[in-house]
């Protein structure tokens, strides 16, 4: 069936809607963004180091020890190809560590970095939640652009309240027990609950954090409503009304 000259035809695009597809998802945390089982090793060999030489040489002895440990480590992780950064966060933290030893003179401090950075985690942590902004759902949404009114939706605030209060249950954990044994001069345990309470508490805490983030994807971005486009019906050359097209038949 022909269409008379002038009149336009269906657009063959007029049936069909443009969906809009939503934005990937950043990958939530997972165990190889935490270093794996590599940057658990890692962080664990200076302390080792650290314990079996105050074991048996001086307390100086001992933190050298624990810091050419982590200096022969981020060479290595260097030469694997691994950035500057990531390779030096282990030797950074014994360098601190060492310092502080060094300012004080006790095997013991050689862990009270690690007891207040873990303190001053859960303060920040359990008192978002408190605040009605966990900071899991203030992450996930920096993450998206800052786009989405997450609070106001029960379950995904209820499910980064989770996240949350687990990354605080682990950060509180850790200062209740590290504290009290450095009150009892317990720098072996130490040694322990710093390895034992370390890498394999952040995995568990961000496998919770991670299921929120997912969660929240699925509420808020994969089940966003659909945009469609509708179609533009095309213009008509100038000059060419209804009686311009009678013409045309009339001819």
């Amino acid at each position: 069936m022909s269409h008379p000259q002038g009149e336009p035809g269906p657009s063959p695009t007029s049936d069909r809607s443009h969906r809009t597809t939503p934005p990937p998802a950043p990958r939530p945390p997972t165990l190889e963004s935490l270093g794996g089982t590599a940057g658990f090793i890692y962080s664990t060999v200076p302390v080792v180091v650290f314990v079996i030489a105050l074991a048996l040489l001086s307390t100086k002895a001992a933190v050298i020890a624990a810091v050419a440990t982590g200096a022969v480590l981020t060479g290595a992780r260097l030469v694997r190809g691994e950035r500057l950064v990531a390779a030096s966060g282990s030797l950074t933290g014994v360098l601190v560590a060492a310092g502080i030893v060094a300012l004080t003179g006790s095997a013991k401090d050689f862990f009270l970095l690690g007891i207040w950075v873990a303190f001053a985690g859960f303060l920040a942590t359990f008192g978002s939640v408190l605040f009605r902004r966990p900071l899991s759902g203030v992450a996930w949404n920096l993450l998206h652009g800052g786009a989405y009114a997450w609070r106001e939706d029960r379950q995904t605030l209820r499910a980064h309240d989770i996240a949350t209060l687990a990354a605080a249950l682990v950060l509180g954990g850790r200062f209740v027990v590290k504290q009290w044994l450095y009150v009892h001069d317990a720098t072996g345990w130490l040694a322990f609950a710093k390895i034992a309470m370390g890498t394999p508490l952040t995995v568990v805490a961000a496998l919770v954090v991670a299921w929120a983030f997912r969660k929240t994807s699925k509420r808020l971005v994969e089940s966003r409503p659909v945009e469609t486009i509708a179609p533009q019906e095309p213009e008509l050359p100038p000059h060419q009304g209804a009686s311009g097209q009678r013409r045309r038949h009339l001819t």
